[in-house]
């Protein structure tokens, strides 16, 4: 038997050895060039960010030169009097917090009504988890961030110079008619620009709405947290209105966590009855953001769904820290989007087929 016959013989081109090489070095130039990635990327998503403002001032025969510089003055404006007006308080308070948080834990000690059971598993469990030492853990972090803030500010924008070249390209592609398509159309092979431009304009104004609604819900939310229980006599107030504010970024189990802590604290410093005076307040302001603020600031433009935002979130961070957490949301958004264009090419390839 020739068994010569039966032999596969595997060609490869040399043409193809070169791209798979080709790919490889570009893969590897991508991953040594992560960080300036996802500083592009990030101004890219602050540039389309202001871009539904800027057309604002458009439709009001204003420049787009002056209606840029505007925007940009305004957020400078309000991250200026973030940290001038609100970061010096909210670390006072954090530090007062730090200094009660013995006092609360003897409380939560005595009260703990699992240390109170003789079952030997349950004793085991609150051994193993000791409120104490959670709490403890938790003092160190809050004490490392609060005693250095240009550390931590560093930490989240990667860097003064990061920050630098952020503010600076977001600015010049927002200042351009059309910047972030031009860039993309310089990036992209010739045969995906239409494409490529095309899914970032679909996508652009879905992002953009999607950023400046979640701001203004965070501070509507916030400030409505923070009148609601400075009005209930509540300590830390203004620590707890900004953890509300920051956890209006998770869809459905943010208020729910930013309400623990609050119903805790006024569980402990009032008694049963402020304690369920919070949890009205929190039920009220959630009632209220659900039913006008969110559907009317919001509008649910992005149609990602709620489990998709708090996975791309957690990912973004993991990942890439707070310049990932930006990024989840619109990365997700676009690849939702990409999906849908093919579903709607294969739709129609079938029903071409049914014909």
């Amino acid at each position: 038997m020739d068994n010569s016959k039966n032999a596969t013989t595997i060609s490869i081109a040399t043409g193809t050895i070169v791209k798979t090489i080709l790919l490889l070095i570009l893969f590897y130039i991508l991953y040594i060039l992560k960080d300036l990635i996802l500083v592009i990327l990030t101004a890219i998503v602050i540039a389309s960010s202001v871009e539904p403002a800027t057309k604002w001032f458009a439709r009001r025969h204003i420049p787009r030169l002056p209606a840029v510089i505007i925007v940009y003055l305004i957020v400078a404006t309000l991250i200026f009097s973030l940290f001038y007006f609100l970061v010096p308080p909210l670390l006072d308070e954090t530090a007062i917090f730090l200094q009660s948080l013995p006092t609360y834990v003897d409380r939560l000690e005595i009260w703990n009504p699992l240390s109170q059971g003789s079952d030997s598993v349950v004793k085991g469990i609150t051994g193993s988890f000791s409120i104490r030492e959670i709490v403890s853990e938790l003092t160190v972090f809050l004490e490392s961030f609060s005693g250095n803030v240009l550390s931590a500010l560093t930490a989240v924008f990667g860097g003064v110079l990061s920050f630098i070249v952020i503010a600076v390209l977001s600015f010049y592609l927002s200042v351009q008619e059309d910047g972030v398509g031009k860039f993309l159309r310089i990036i992209t092979p010739v045969r995906y620009r239409k494409y490529v431009t095309a899914l970032w304009l679909r996508s652009q104004v879905k992002i953009g709405l999607w950023m400046q609604g979640q701001l203004l819900l965070g501070i509507i939310v916030g400030i409505l947290i923070f009148l609601g229980l400075t009005i209930l006599g509540v300590e830390n107030a203004l620590l707890l209105a900004f953890l509300g504010a920051v956890l209006e970024l998770l869809p459905l189990f943010g208020p729910v966590l930013s309400a623990i802590p609050a119903i805790i604290v006024g569980l402990l410093g009032g008694g049963v009855t402020l304690a369920l005076l919070v949890l009205g307040l929190y039920l009220i302001i959630q009632q209220f953001e659900n039913h006008l603020i969110y559907p009317v600031v919001v509008k649910k433009v992005v149609g990602v769904p709620p489990t998709l935002v708090i996975i791309a979130l957690f990912a973004g961070a993991k990942l890439a820290g707070f310049l990932g957490l930006i990024l989840s949301v619109p990365v997700v958004a676009i690849i939702i989007e990409y999906l849908n264009d093919i579903q709607k090419d294969s739709v129609m390839i079938d029903d071409d087929f049914l014909k």
